[in-house]
């Protein structure tokens, strides 16, 4: 298992939402934390709350993504952990009343969701690659861990959400070979599949409606809170058994298709 203190992370959208609870998190444990957001603001006011750095990145372009590390790197030293949380959640139908959904807004959701996943991924990958694995015996020469966001919606999307849904699909589909072809270099590679959770977009709904999609999870019969997406994270990063994977984070929730 991985010893937290000291290490250094990564997290894209680490300025709000599950990013933020994320970076949150990790603070607590002793992590160095890298706060990377396309929203310089909210990435320089998390990063202050937990005495970590922000930079601002837009993962969906190779420059800065390399930038973001590259700096990250030179404030905390080589990060073993990038958690990658940036997304967006555009809706659309692939015909609506205008016709034929636009498809610059198809690719704008596969480029942030998909494309600057695997951005981030291929490059933290490639510098954990270089480092030495962790001296720990416990740790089974592990040099790194990388978790994406996925969502349920990969499995179950609903009438508006063909261009988020496969975005996540793509995800979902990108770990297996991922953590299959970065094991010779002890770096694991999980993703999870949150359900409906707390998040800027959530909130930006009115209190009825918030409450009638909590009301739709078995159990708990609620929405998630972001800390409990956190919560799972630093349970992957101390559990080595865990790589390849996606996990849903749903309380059963199967979503209607509409």
């Amino acid at each position: 298992m991985m010893n937290l203190a000291g290490t250094s992370a990564l997290v894209t959208g680490g300025g709000s939402g599950l990013g933020a609870a994320t970076a949150r998190a990790l603070a607590g444990q002793g992590v160095k934390v890298a706060v990377l957001d396309i929203n310089e603001a909210n990435a320089a006011a998390i990063a202050a709350e937990i005495d970590g750095a922000a930079f601002r990145c837009d993962v969906s372009d190779a420059a800065s993504g390399e930038h973001a590390i590259a700096a990250a790197a030179k404030a905390h030293g080589p990060a073993r952990i990038l958690i990658n949380c940036a997304g967006i959640g555009t809706a659309g139908r692939i015909v609506g009343r205008d016709g034929p959904m636009p498809l610059a807004d198809y690719e704008r959701v596969i480029r942030v969701n998909l494309i600057g996943t695997f951005n981030m991924l291929r490059l933290a990958s490639a510098a954990m690659s270089m480092l030495e694995p962790l001296a720990d015996p416990r740790a089974d020469g592990e040099r790194g861990v990388i978790v994406n966001t996925a969502s349920i919606a990969a499995y179950d999307g609903q009438i508006g959400q063909a261009a988020y849904a496969s975005s996540k699909g793509g995800v979902v589909s990108l770990t297996l070979p991922a953590a299959r072809e970065l094991a010779k270099f002890g770096i694991r590679v999980v993703t999870i599949a949150p359900g409906l959770f707390i998040t800027p977009m959530m909130e930006g709904l009115p209190p009825a409606a918030q409450q009638s999609l909590g009301a739709a999870v078995p159990y708990p019969p609620r929405l998630g809170q972001p800390a409990e997406y956190a919560s799972l994270v630093l349970h992957i990063l101390s559990n080595t058994m865990l790589n390849g994977e996606t996990i849903r984070l749903d309380g059963a929730l199967r979503m209607a298709p509409r």
